[in-house]
């Protein structure tokens, strides 16, 4: 909608006289036949001279397209890799010199080095930059505001005026106030029900409205309950936990495809434990050294040692393995009903809600699934099959952030041996304790190490040469006020004459009620004001006074039951 491509329901968008918008797609198009430079240089407007050729030249430098070195200006892009596709969408789009760049998915398919070229390319550009990525690490180097979009937020959105670290603290103390609030009202709606069922009848104009704040409080409990309703993919690879503990040993390993030299004199072992990330541009050899360490290619010289027990369960970066033109169904489990997980059987359809696939989608052809939908069928496919080595070559691109950190706890606590191929610096630092970097074939403590030798030799390091930020969850989020246990009076209670001051109370309890809903109405709104969902101390005051307003509420409740019970 931002780039014209699409007009909204509602509402209007008016952009600036003379705007100019560059728009990277999440996946590029090219006209047939197109060379690199004839797909850049088709946007750019030749009336305005050498100025704009200039851009043009500039953006397919500084992207690698065009050097004295390889250049590829004149290579057909049908015939490029995804990276480097991507990279010519992203160089026409830089051709026009925009003076707002809309970028979707801009890390999928490119290298550690092109992604750190792009961050520091954003956080210096003039123009403004909006970016949809599921790269924590990214975001967190790039973000200056965060919006989420997510149904549990408020109208389906949360807005963050901070970096990616104050949107999580805003996004966990929301949903834990959320949980606080949904508990609270559950209670209240329990122990209103209980009212109901004891033959409670609307013989009084107060036991109307009462009755009628139950209905409403039980639909209200209803929405909330399915806004926080936690979708997780279940993810959990079958592993021998007494396999062999030395899984592949390989010595002065050597491979070239002609005059191009991957790697000599390589020595590496993979045990139980092993935690390795491979890193390096693409097409600088890491997918070769996991089909030589598998058994898939043979070295061109040097020995590779493996256990006759190995078991290796490898997602292949293209997703190769998934028969595009079978159903989701028939692609988990080719004939019959049922599929064996963890030694048991299981219907196929069953293991599918696992991975979030509904009854509809379970039908489809894998060809009609999105990209992040096939790389969850494909970690599908690879826990049915029991492995003491899993091997996993760009597994993150386009999974969204909650099955990420479901994968990196998945991969932590696999007992067996991990090989990690993937653009997601932090699911690198989190999950592997060994690094090793192409084409130096250097091992390296961490991400963080790599990357400074990375700059160095970049010559990039003068102005930023810090750590890579690790993304991790708040822990220290302020305790949302608990809700206090009913205390509902049993409906046998023996009928006796209120007091004076009792008969007082009950016949304003409800006005006192309507009262504290009130104002609990009023803070839920107030809530929802995006400068208070920007502000995660604001939001968090609120949440605890909303929580302390329902408490009250609660005792009231219970109060106006046992004053009832009583002979009110």
């Amino acid at each position: 909608m931002l780039a014209g491509e699409m007009k909204p329901d509602g509402g209007a968008v008016t952009r600036s006289r003379g705007l100019k918008i560059g728009y990277l797609a999440q996946i590029p198009t090219f006209e047939p036949g197109q060379t690199v430079s004839e797909a850049v240089m088709s946007v750019v407007d030749l009336d305005q001279g050498w100025e704009a050729m200039g851009a043009a030249e500039e953006a397919m430098s500084r992207l690698g397209l065009k050097s004295r070195v390889n250049s590829i200006e004149d290579q057909l892009v049908s015939t490029l890799s995804g990276g480097l596709q991507k990279k010519v969408a992203l160089a026409r789009e830089l051709a026009k010199k925009p003076d707002l760049l809309l970028l979707d998915e801009p890390t999928n398919h490119l290298d550690l080095e092109s992604i750190l070229w792009l961050e520091e390319f954003i956080k210096n550009a003039k123009m403004a930059v909006m970016t949809i990525s599921h790269d924590r690490a990214f975001l967190a180097n790039i973000g200056k505001r965060v919006i989420e979009v997510d149904r549990r937020n408020p109208n389906g959105i949360l807005s963050v005026d901070g970096d990616y670290d104050q949107f999580l603290l805003t996004k966990e103390t929301y949903l834990a106030n959320m949980a606080a609030r949904k508990d609270s009202m559950e209670n209240t709606l329990r122990r209103e029900m209980e009212w109901l069922r004891r033959g409670a009848k609307a013989r009084t104009t107060k036991q109307k409205a009462r009755i009628d704040r139950t209905h409403a409080l039980a639909d209200e409990t209803a929405v909330l309950r399915e806004k926080s309703r936690d979708l997780r993919v279940k993810l959990e690879f079958q592993a021998d936990e007494n396999g062999p503990k030395r899984l592949i040993e390989a010595e002065k390993i050597s491979k070239a495809y002609g005059d191009k030299t991957l790697f000599t004199d390589l020595n590496i072992t993979l045990t139980q434990r092993s935690r390795i990330g491979l890193i390096g541009r693409n097409g600088i050899g890491k997918s070769s050294l996991i089909r030589i360490l598998t058994g898939m290619e043979e070295p061109d010289s040097g020995i590779v040692k493996r256990s006759q027990r190995l078991e290796v369960a490898y997602f292949e970066q293209n997703r190769d393995s998934l028969d595009k033109s079978v159903s989701v169904l028939r692609a988990i489990c080719p004939y019959g009903e049922t599929v064996e997980f963890q030694g048991r059987g299981i219907h196929v359809r069953s293991y599918l809600e696992r991975f979030l696939f509904d009854a509809r989608q379970a039908e489809l052809p894998v060809a009609k699934l999105s990209g992040g939908e096939q790389s969850r069928l494909l970690l599908a496919k690879l826990m049915l099959e029991p492995a003491n080595m899993l091997v996993l070559d760009e597994p993150t691109n386009d999974l969204d952030i909650q099955t990420l950190s479901i994968l990196e706890d998945c991969l932590e606590e696999f007992p067996g041996a991990v090989i990690l191929v993937s653009h997601d610096r932090s699911i690198m630092n989190n999950v592997c304790d060994k690094f090793l970097g192409f084409p130096e074939m250097i091992m390296y403590a961490d991400m963080d190490q790599w990357q400074t030798e990375w700059k160095r030799r970049a010559k990039a390091g003068s102005e930023k040469g810090g750590k890579t930020p690790s993304i991790e969850r708040s822990s220290s989020l302020p305790p949302a006020a608990a809700a206090p246990a009913s205390s509902e009076t049993s409906g046998s209670v023996k009928k006796r004459k209120l007091s004076f001051k009792e008969q007082k109370e009950f016949e304003t309890m409800e006005k006192t009620i309507h009262a504290k809903e009130a104002d609990l109405e009023k803070l839920g709104q107030e809530s929802q004001a995006p400068d208070v969902q920007r502000n995660a101390k604001k939001l968090t005051e609120l949440m605890q006074k909303m929580s302390i307003i329902q408490s009250e509420i609660d005792k009231l409740y219970a109060r106006w039951s046992e004053l009832e019970a009583l002979g009110g």
